[in-house]
């Protein structure tokens, strides 16, 4: 038999791996181990402990409001107000005006390709109608046909924002986002033609995006905890709301190689927990692995028993003999074991 400091190689290794993905797969470590070496109590001794064992790392991050999108608009109109960066814009107010007329936002997932008017059907006419009924108003069914009831409506809308009361809608009358949006940076100018990219928009909650080394990916799955620390040192809990699956290369740096990334989406429940920062860099420490109720010991309590496999020195008075353990799983120092007798108090040898 011997211990485990004459392995200190393999067994390093294997924590390194297992501390890096959280979880190793059990393995045996032998149903009749050897008897002790005379003389071989050891140094110190410690007491199994049923615990919580958590696997994390920590990576950088940044604080923000997402991936900016662009707004564009097809018109030949020409720009005659625009908002302001960080403005929030909600369901019926403002995006833009052309021509002193006012382009207010209308919340979907398509944008409207075709004049929306009476004796037509479709999905562009139930995206109409479902905003009209979002601002109040109705008289009409929301479905996907086009009626004098809908057209009675959309002239209530044009009156209620001084447009002319056509009882249709054309594309570049309106802008369609996916939901409330910020502003993020403006790209045309007053005076300049609508037609092109009028600006950049992200959502309106923070967020953390991780640029998580494909190396790690296995770390991470949507739904895991996630702790963000801001730059004035509080700690902000959060979740993995997504994970990319589309890696990109990212270039080397002074004293690194280059690498490949993908995005990891950290949300918080707490908005306001988060502060008031719009942008910053963060720390991040993402729970790989989380294990409850489980049977511990200090690595250093694990022997490496000559038949293969790993085992424990159990103490009881005077007495003491070795016990062949299944390992699970590696974290801050302490290693999940199941074997005979090991219960939680049991006490075991801890000779390195």
């Amino acid at each position: 038999m011997k211990r485990i400091g004459r392995m200190a190689v393999g067994l390093g290794a294997a924590v390194a791996v297992v501390g890096a993905g959280g979880v190793a797969a059990f393995g045996l470590g032998g149903t009749d181990p050897a008897p002790p070496p005379a003389g071989g109590r050891p140094p110190s001794s410690a007491k199994v402990t049923e615990t919580t064992l958590t696997s994390t790392e920590k990576v950088a991050g940044t604080l923000g409001y997402g991936s900016p999108n662009p707004l564009l608009s097809t018109g030949q109109a020409t720009v005659t107000w625009l908002p302001a960066a960080g403005d929030v814009i909600t369901r019926g107010k403002t995006v833009y005006s052309v021509d002193d007329q006012s382009v207010p936002a209308f919340h979907g997932s398509i944008p409207l390709y075709r004049t929306v008017q009476s004796g037509i059907d479709g999905n562009d006419v139930k995206l109409v109608e479902e905003n009209l009924q979002a601002l109040g108003y109705k008289g009409f069914t929301v479905d996907n046909e086009f009626t004098s009831a809908t057209a009675k409506a959309v002239r209530r809308w044009q009156k209620d924002l001084g447009k002319p009361e056509t009882g249709s809608i054309k594309t570049t009358d309106v802008v369609v986002v996916p939901g409330e949006i910020r502003v993020a940076e403006l790209i045309a100018k007053v005076g300049a033609p609508a037609n092109g990219q009028v600006l950049t928009y992200t959502g309106t909650t923070r967020t953390v995006t991780v640029k998580l080394d494909v190396a790690k990916q296995h770390l991470v799955s949507q739904g895991i905890p996630a702790t963000v620390t801001l730059p004035d040192g509080k700690a902000v809990a959060g979740t993995v709301a997504s994970v990319g699956s589309v890696a990109t290369a990212q270039p080397a740096q002074q004293g690194t190689s280059a690498t490949s990334t993908i995005d990891v989406l950290v949300t918080f429940a707490d908005q306001a927990a988060a502060g008031r920062l719009d942008s910053a860099p963060v720390d991040v420490i993402l729970v790989a692995q989380k294990r409850e109720n489980v049977l511990a010991v200090p690595v250093g309590a694990l022997v490496a028993l000559a038949e293969g496999g790993y085992g424990v020195q159990v103490l009881d008075g005077s007495a003491s003999k070795y016990v062949a353990v299944e390992t699970g799983m590696f974290a801050n120092g302490q290693v999940e074991v199941k074997g005979p007798g090991i219960n939680a108090g049991t006490v075991v040898g801890v000779p390195t």
